[in-house]
């Protein structure tokens, strides 16, 4: 993450890890079996027997905790049933490690060959709500399970995860279908069995099944699968000519980067109601999950329309090319998290990109998330005491804080999106200063691209990142990133967007993409009129922008709207209202509940509604549409 850009750790992280004693000592050393038992996950209980192999005398194995892709010590230790362990069928003691949670501390007596080890995760009832990071959410419903192998693992302290084969296998409930970038080598008593994989892959290679499962070929070269579990049959009915554009990202990704770093890829994409929308990185996969409907309600698939672009180029940024910091040899070495916005900075802007160039969302629509971006990003007001680089730093603590007062004072996971913004700036700049020959696509080609090789990790440091933009386009690239990363100011980065001939505005009309994040986050977003955003279901607010009517009245994350008015509250009357601000000169008038408690709030407003929208500057060469045009020449 940030303070100064420059202080990373170098090749140390990479230096040789002592193996735990008690382990049988070989330079790759085979775990044994881990059997997996799912047919109980419906009830949030997930089983797993591990059998490996020991010699006598002290042993120390952990549960994985730093996780690739969730940038924080994530590993749901309050969720996992404690291990228990035994030797020839009798029970083997074992003491937790006082100040490491995560290490459990046993004594291998004499002549013991094999330890065996019975773990079960229990999972959250429910499908929303902040989790912490030691708790293990909803990854299951009736007819759809997403597996995480590392949440049902143990390996030797200090080991690195490279070094460490194990042999899993899965036991499914009857008649469901799989999907995972393992390799199925036969099923033996009901379980399917997978070829031996380091721990590291395995760990990266997430099983999605379910009763309702749908395969599609996407093309491409190594082959790209989209595998889709849902909970009911109609949700996987998507159209021909959103296949199509999934087809086209496969192809305009290889158009961008010009190489892959994958023998094979799988789309593993949940549709369900019941479990949080996430999206998580894999090398060779992506484990995706999103509203029920979001394949065949047009305003939802907008939406979630960058979510497999973002987890698809990740597997370039942030699997193949990795900042050093996150490069650790195992999952209990600290992740040093300073440069999330390249790690998800850029691949925001490129999932957005490549959404636009395959169709997934037109050239319009293009701008207006830009334009919800922008906006977003300009109501956190917490940029002028926190950097940005600061939130990069605090990453693994801002993930797992309530979203309630995001816009006042701790600002969000804003590496995302503000960083976009500057990734947009340093493409124009690019093509500006070049007169349109280069572009920050000659970077990820640059960067990421050729040669195509198999799955593997290529770290680099800000020095190395620097080097390849001058090899593009020579310029002060370190100061432009120390500067802009580090600078405390009111006011988001709007400059690409004014360089790429747009200027951020706000209107009485909703963009398209305004009305879709609605539709799917299932809310009313009135952050640039009354200044917070409440949802469909209870009526509760969410954030509250400071200085908003809103907060200047005092209303509280958490309250519940009543009425307004006097009149029952409802989106519809809310609408009503604002759209005839002629009518409306004395303050509204809020009743709340909070606490147990009623209470009358005036807001001073009589503004109308208020959106943002990207406005044309014709002065400037529109930039955008060059950036979302369409790159790959090929066709289905």
């Amino acid at each position: 993450m940030h303070v100064r850009i420059s202080a990373f750790r170098a090749g140390a992280l990479f230096g040789a890890c002592l193996l735990s004693a008690g382990l049988a000592r070989s330079a790759a050393i085979d775990m044994g079996s881990l059997a997996v038992d799912v047919r109980e996950a419906s009830r949030g209980i997930m089983k797993a027997h591990l059998r490996m192999p020991v010699t006598p005398g002290a042993m120390t194995l952990v549960y994985p905790k730093w996780l690739p892709g969730r940038h924080s010590p994530a590993g749901p230790a309050t969720s996992l049933a404690a291990p228990r362990f035994t030797i020839h069928g009798a029970p083997l003691a074992w003491v937790r490690d006082p100040v490491d949670m995560y290490a459990f501390h046993l004594d291998i007596p004499a002549g013991a060959g094999e330890l065996d080890c019975d773990l079960e995760i229990l999972t959250l009832p429910a499908p929303d709500g902040v989790v912490q990071g030691t708790e293990t959410p909803r990854t299951a419903t009736e007819s759809l399970l997403i597996l995480e192998w590392n949440q049902l693992i143990l390996y030797p302290a200090q080991s690195r995860s490279d070094d460490l084969t194990y042999h899993a296998a899965v036991r499914l409930p009857a008649g469901w279908k799989y999907a995972t970038a393992l390799t199925t080598t036969g099923v033996n008593e009901g379980a399917v069995e997978f070829a031996p994989v380091s721990l590291t892959t395995l760990a990266d290679s997430t099983l999605l099944a379910g009763r309702y499962v749908r395969d599609l070929a996407l093309g491409g070269s190594p082959a790209v699968t989209l595998h889709l579990a849902a909970d009911t049959p109609v949700a996987l009915n998507l159209s021909p000519e959103t296949e199509a554009h999934y087809r086209a990202l496969v192809r305009e990704a290889s158009a961008l980067f010009g190489a892959t770093h994958y023998d094979h890829y799988e789309f593993l994409w949940a549709l369900t109601d019941q479990i949080m929308p996430d999206g998580l990185e894999h090398h060779e996969s992506s484990d995706d999950r999103s509203p029920l409907r979001a394949l065949v309600d047009d305003p939802v698939r907008r939406a979630e329309a960058n979510l497999l672009p973002h987890e698809y180029v990740h597997s370039w940024n942030g699997k193949f090319r990795r900042p050093i910091g996150l490069a650790t040899p195992n999952y209990q070495e600290p992740m040093l998290d300073e440069m999330l916005w390249v790690y998800e900075g850029l691949t925001e802007y490129l999932g957005d990109v490549l959404a636009a160039r395959s169709g997934l969302l037109t050239e319009a629509e293009f701008r207006d998330e830009l334009a919800r971006i922008a906006a977003a990003m300009d109501s956190h007001r917490s940029r002028q005491w926190r950097s940005l680089q600061e939130t990069t730093v605090a990453a693994q603590l801002l993930y797992y804080q309530s979203r309630g007062w995001a816009a006042r004072l701790r600002r969000q996971d804003d590496f995302y999106q503000e960083s976009a913004l500057l990734w947009l700036e340093a493409d124009t700049l690019i093509r500006r200063e070049s007169k349109g020959r280069k572009s920050l696509d000659d970077f990820c080609k640059v960067f990421y691209g050729p040669p195509s090789t198999a799955p593997q990790v290529k770290p680099y440091d800000f020095d190395e990142l620097v080097a390849a933009l001058n090899a593009v386009h020579p310029y002060d690239w370190a100061g432009f990133w120390r500067e802009r990363l580090n600078r405390l100011r009111p006011s988001a980065p709007l400059e690409g967007l004014q360089a790429a001939g747009w200027h951020l505005a706000y209107t009485s009309d909703p963009s398209s993409m305004h009305v879709a994040h609605e539709a799917d986050d299932r809310d009313l977003d009135l952050h640039y009129s009354l200044g917070f955003y409440v949802d469909d279901e209870g009526a509760t607010v969410g954030d509250i922008v400071p200085g908003s009517p809103a907060d200047l009245a005092g209303v509280a994350p958490g309250s519940h709207l009543i009425a307004l008015n006097g009149y029952k509250w409802s989106k519809e009357l809310l609408h009503d209202t604002l759209a005839h601000p002629e009518g409306s000169a004395a303050p509204l008038t809020l009743l709340i509940e909070k606490d147990d408690m009623f209470k009358t709030l005036e807001l001073n407003y009589s503004g109308g509604e208020r959106y943002p929208n990207l406005i044309r500057d014709v002065k400037v060469p529109d930039l955008l549409g060059k950036i979302a045009h369409a790159r790959a020449t090929d066709h289905p």
